[in-house]
């Protein structure tokens, strides 16, 4: 099955070197919360906010080493009052995990975007929940 893993960072400038240092923080967070196999990656689709254009943010998955992963970059939809110098990915793996199972992972100040999967956030809330369990 192909599961999707969502992320999110921001960075202070548009600088061609924050792009690419906060894009490879996120995907080997990513990456390693997960426990994902370079292979088993199906696809990427990167987007950035307005005025984030000093390098391709896929760019940092090639620095990795995704060089057969399908690549994709478009612009987040302008939305007003929405987070700005925000890079987005929504990754498509392949595994037998269930969707609930992986870890999606914001960080900087995209984590005010979705505080309920922030990993930290899921990490207390996954904890509390397994000692009202036993």
């Amino acid at each position: 099955m192909v599961r999707g893993i969502r992320g999110a960072t921001t960075i202070e400038s548009n600088t061609r070197e924050d792009i690419l240092e906060r894009t490879m923080e996120m995907l080997e967070e990513i990456i390693v919360r997960n426990d994902i196999k370079r292979e088993d990656i199906a696809s990427a689709i990167f987007s950035v906010t307005e005025g984030l254009d000093a390098e391709f943010p896929a760019v940092a998955a090639r620095k990795l080493g995704w060089i057969y992963t399908p690549l994709f970059c478009t612009k987040e939809m302008p939305v007003k009052g929405s987070l700005g110098n925000c890079i987005r990915v929504l990754l498509h793996v392949n595994s037998d995990k269930a969707q609930k199972d992986f870890t999606h992972i914001y960080l900087h100040k995209a984590k005010s975007l979705r505080p309920d999967l922030a990993s930290e956030e899921k990490d207390k809330y996954y904890s509390s929940d397994a000692k009202k369990k036993n």
